[in-house]
Formats: C-alpha cells, sequence, structure tokens
C-alpha cells in the first residue's frame, strides 16, 4: 500500500512541483486547495483533492483521522496582505490547527514539513564574517517575514517535542515563478535595473532542488522538532541573474542603476495609493527594504548533514533550464 502524503499550498508554484514530484515517488497524493483554486495544471498527480477549512480544528482532526496520513507537508503561506493580523491569521493560525490536528494521527504520522522562509530570519550585514545559519537571530523586514517568525516560535513554544521538520528556503526560482519572472520579462524588453549602486550578496534555490529536499526531510532520521536553512549552497552578486540571462539567450541589455532615493518615494506614494484598496502594491517600503538588503548569503551544512541536502543545481544551470522553459512556453 503506497504511503499518502498530504500536502498544502498544492496550486501554487511551489506546491506544483511538489506533487509532481511527491507522485513519482510513488506516494498517495493528497493536495489541500481552495474550492477557487486553479487545478488543471496538477490533476495529473494528484489522487484526491480535498477542501479543508484551515481554521475548523475539528474537520482538519476528522479529515486526518479518515486518511491516516504518513506525511504532512504545510507548504501554503499568504505572502500578501493589507493587514498584519490578516497575514499573522493564516501564516501563524492555520499553521498551528494543523499540528494541533496532527495529534489525531500521531501513532501513523511520521513526520511533519513546515515550509517557512529565510525572510523569517531576515538579511545580515554585508561584511559579516559569518553567513546565516539556523542560530542566527530574528531580524525579519516585512510582515511576511514576520508571520514566519511567529510562526517558528509559537512552533518551538508548542510542539518542541513533535516529530516537525522546518525549512526555510531561500529566493525560490524555476518553471512557473511569476515573482522573479518579472526581471527576465524585464531583461527580455533589453533593460538591465537596479536600485542604487550599493552591492548585495544573495542566495538562490531551484524549485527541483527544495522539493528533493522537502520530501526527503519527510523520510530522513532525524530528532524531533529540527530546523534547515535551504539554498544552493553559494552566494552571488546582485548582478548574477542578469549574468545568465545574457548568457543563454546571447541577448544585450542596458544596465541602469536608478536612485535608491527616489524608488524610496515612489515606494511610500505607491503605499499611500493603495491606502484603501483591496489590493496591495507591488513596491512599497517593506518590500524595498528587502529587495535591497545587503546580504543573504546563507549556510547549509546541517540540511547538508542531516537530510543528505546536495543541490544538483547552482544558479547557472538552474536558470537556463527555467529560462528555456519560458521561452519554450512563450512567456518570454
Amino acid at each position: 500500500m503506497r504511503k499518502k502524503v498530504f500536502i498544502t499550498g498544492a496550486s501554487g508554484f511551489v506546491g506544483s512541483h511538489l506533487v509532481e514530484e511527491a507522485r513519482r515517488r510513488g506516494y498517495e497524493v493528497h493536495a489541500a486547495v481552495r474550492k477557487t483554486s486553479k487545478i488543471d495544471t496538477i490533476q495529473h498527480a494528484v489522487d484526491k483533492f480535498v477542501f479543508p477549512n484551515m481554521d475548523d480544528s475539528d474537520e482538519l482532526i476528522s479529515l486526518f483521522q479518515q486518511e491516516q496520513y504518513s506525511y504532512i507537508i504545510h507548504a501554503a503561506a499568504m505572502t500578501k496582505a493589507k493587514s498584519e493580523s490578516d497575514m499573522l491569521k493564516v501564516n501563524v493560525g492555520y499553521t498551528e490547527n494543523i499540528l494541533k490536528a496532527s495529534s489525531a494521527i500521531k501513532d501513523i504520522l511520521e513526520r511533519i514539513v513546515y515550509v517557512s522562509s529565510l525572510a523569517a530570519v531576515g538579511p545580515i550585514d554585508f561584511e559579516s564574517p559569518f553567513l546565516i545559519t539556523e542560530n542566527t537571530p530574528y531580524n525579519p523586514l516585512t510582515v511576511y517575514g514576520r508571520s514566519k517568525r511567529t510562526s517558528e516560535e509559537m512552533i518551538k513554544t508548542n510542539f518542541s517535542d513533535s516529530p516537525i521538520s522546518v525549512l526555510r528556503p531561500t529566493a525560490v526560482y524555476g518553471p512557473r515563478e511569476k515573482d522573479l519572472f518579472i526581471l527576465f520579462d524585464t531583461l527580455s524588453k533589453g533593460f538591465d535595473p537596479y536600485i542604487g549602486n550599493k552591492p548585495q550578496k544573495l542566495s538562490f534555490v531551484y524549485v527541483k532542488d527544495l522539493v528533493d529536499v522537502i520530501l526527503d526531510a519527510c523520510t530522513q532520521s532525524q530528532q524531533g522538532l529540527q530546523f534547515y536553512n535551504i539554498t544552493d549552497g553559494q552566494v552571488y552578486s546582485r548582478y548574477a541573474m542578469a549574468d545568465v540571462f545574457r548568457n543563454t539567450f546571447n541577448k544585450k541589455s542596458f544596465r541602469l542603476h536608478i536612485p535608491y532615493a527616489l524608488v524610496a518615494f515612489v515606494a511610500k506614494i505607491s503605499q499611500s495609493l493603495y491606502a484603501r484598496s483591496e489590493k496591495t502594491p507591488v513596491l512599497y517600503p517593506e518590500r524595498l527594504a528587502e529587495l535591497t538588503a545587503e546580504n543573504w548569503g546563507c549556510n547549509i551544512e546541517k540540511a547538508q548533514r542531516e537530510l543528505a541536502f546536495e543541490p544538483k543545481f547552482n544558479l547557472s544551470s538552474g536558470l537556463k533550464e527555467t529560462l528555456l522553459w519560458y521561452k519554450t512556453n512563450n512567456w518570454l
């Protein structure tokens, strides 16, 4: 009998790759999605769609008791919200409800994997002699990062004895990703813009490497609650992605540096204009602080040691594969 895995966020960018790899590995995949979610692209990889009310612990308990999952992967998250309370309700409250309900299947449940974010920790100084580790003090820059920090603190307080792996991926790229794609679309049009002139140290992880380590975390032997930082193990300059784009397509672009003060002014105006809107602006002061952060360099030795994590892709190989996917599928 195939082991069952419960995956939240299955219709999202990472989730769609995750259900495909879980199915390839032979699991019975149950995808937790909203009834309004677009599921056409993942139907082939999902054995059963479930539509739980994440606000209702009793409903989750009933579902878990009925299905008897071996693994729970909580990859869903709210990344933008009009208020911090809305973000906390989803990213902390829903996480807590899932973890509470998991006690209903504690005799069969082998592992829970919670997909957090390096945004929970935040960046470090450019000249820091150390990389970000699992013990680096929290310093999130955005409401999203603060919500992930709060969820991690909640897990430490309430579920420290549970078999949970908390993974903190850095910026994730790959086929079907839409946020970083904006950069590639801009490059395709001949422009290579940057905010200010200060150098940055950045980290990335290819979605295929991320889903591999998420699924490996389900089965690798670990003691209780564990935290892992996830990148491809390299540190890149702010120009690295544009350089890979140029090398892949042999296409020139005009590199320009926009004054930070000008962008900061636009970010403030944008936030004001959206104050009464249900939508959030693309650029706002907190987002600007995150985009221009000095150093996201990350140490992954713990994940390498305990999860046997060995990234198969660096930025050059992973991004080239991604860019060619965008081109083949008429995104570029």
